[in-house]
């Protein structure tokens, strides 16, 4: 079975891959090398690329007898709202102010706020153990592990077991109000 051969570059096509396509293209399409591109030398069996050429900074034309006096800027004119983004912002303050949203806020802020509270004292709690009882936390459990590796690894399980209940918590109190409250929000709109 005969190989494949890959193709490598002959002679005049270019090799250097990190070249930026644009300086390419500006080079090949004038067929001379544009001056500060890389370009590549080909020689039987292997690429070898050049320097870029030194860079000379530009030197702007300026007439010395007209000064440049800034034009000011003409004012930034408001452009008029569309009439459907004024009925939009009007739907979502309403649905905004509505009792609905309200109890699904409410019922979000029962559960996220003490929850959080709790778990970040929780935390601090561990932390101020391991400064301040060193000892306490050096005192052997089982086999290996002392108390300050099963309050780490209570940490942990306390994370898991909030995301859970916060999991649960929005699916059985919020999700399908929230839902409701959507589709209402979506009519209204159209």
């Amino acid at each position: 079975m005969p190989q494949q051969q890959t193709s490598s570059p002959g002679q005049g096509q270019r090799f250097d891959w990190w070249a930026a396509p644009a300086a390419a293209s500006a080079s090949t399409a004038s067929g001379r090398p544009n001056p500060g591109t890389r370009s590549a030398v080909t020689r039987p069996g292997r690429t070898v690329p050049t320097q870029p050429a030194p860079a000379v900074p530009a030197v702007p034309t300026v007439p010395a007898a007209a000064p440049t006096v800034p034009t000011p800027a003409p004012a930034a004119v408001p452009a008029a709202a569309p009439a459907g983004a004024t009925d939009s912002t009007e739907v979502y303050r309403t649905v905004q102010a509505s009792e609905a949203f309200q109890d699904i806020r409410r019922s979000y802020r029962s559960f996220v706020f003490p929850v959080s509270s709790a778990f970040l004292a929780w935390y601090l709690a561990y932390v101020a153990a391991q400064a301040a009882a060193p000892d306490l936390m050096r005192t052997p459990v089982a086999g290996p592990f002392n108390v300050a590796w099963l309050l780490g690894l209570l940490q942990f399980a306390s994370t898991f077991l909030l995301t859970w209940l916060y999991a649960r918590n929005a699916r059985t109190k919020r999700d399908r109000a929230a839902l409701g409250l959507r589709w209402d929000t979506q009519d209204q709109l159209r």
